[in-house]
């Protein structure tokens, strides 16, 4: 029997982009390491070892302190050992974006709870830098244009994992909503879109309005989850 944690592994031990960048730009892809290997296979395993089908929540790309460490979208050094009590040798470094997800998953119960019902992943499963700092596939125009195949191609294959396809979740309510919508316009992945802030928009500009923020995410999970 095929499991979804095995539908995963199989995906992330492929992804690659075979396209030319745009200059100066470089992806990030941590899959190729030991022990990236070795904490996904491990996170998937303990969450994911079922046949269950899943809500699929979007976000941008990964960042260099998030999955572009870990290979877990959403996902730091610091929340893999210390929530998912995974051990990892990575830079602890903390990830706004990851800070606000576990918060948000432990007050969605648990965190067995919450991956038995979601899925997360980017709409790039594939970050970027650029001059040392993160970019996103959408702050060029060039960098967007060239990743629509690898786009398409990466969320069709994400599909046949066993995702509901009545709703998807964006982290993101601008842009990445925007392209998403689009994308679902023209090919019809789900019967609905639903923006939710980004997470890391939450706790750099809003966190005196996380638990505001909080009540939203479990209001639309448990709504449509």
């Amino acid at each position: 029997m095929t499991y979804f944690c095995d539908k995963i592994l199989n995906f992330y031990a492929n992804v690659q982009i075979n396209v030319k960048l745009p200059e100066g730009v470089d992806v990030m892809n941590p899959y190729g390491r030991d022990e990236v290997i070795e904490v996904v296979t491990t996170f998937y395993q303990k969450y994911y070892a079922d046949t269950k089908h899943r809500t699929l929540i979007l976000g941008i790309n990964p960042g260099r302190f998030g999955a572009g460490i870990t290979g877990i979208p959403f996902t730091d050094p610091v929340r893999l050992e210390d929530e998912c009590k995974i051990k990892n040798s990575f830079d602890h470094k903390p990830e706004l974006s990851s800070i606000f997800i576990y918060q948000m998953i432990n007050a969605f119960g648990s965190i067995e709870a919450f991956y038995k019902q979601f899925y997360i992943s980017s709409i790039s499963p594939l970050g970027f830098i650029k001059d040392g700092k993160n970019m996103n596939y959408y702050d060029s125009k060039a960098l967007q244009n060239v990743l629509y195949d690898f786009i398409l191609e990466s969320i069709q294959k994400q599909l046949n994992f066993g995702i509901n396809r009545e709703v998807c979740y964006s982290l993101g309510q601008g842009k990445n909503y925007k392209y998403l919508l689009a994308l679902n316009k023209e090919h019809h992945f789900f019967k609905k879109v639903i923006p939710l802030a980004h997470p890391r928009y939450i706790l750099q500009y809003k966190r005196k309005f996380v638990d505001d923020y909080l009540k939203s995410f479990l209001s639309e999970f448990r709504k449509n989850g």
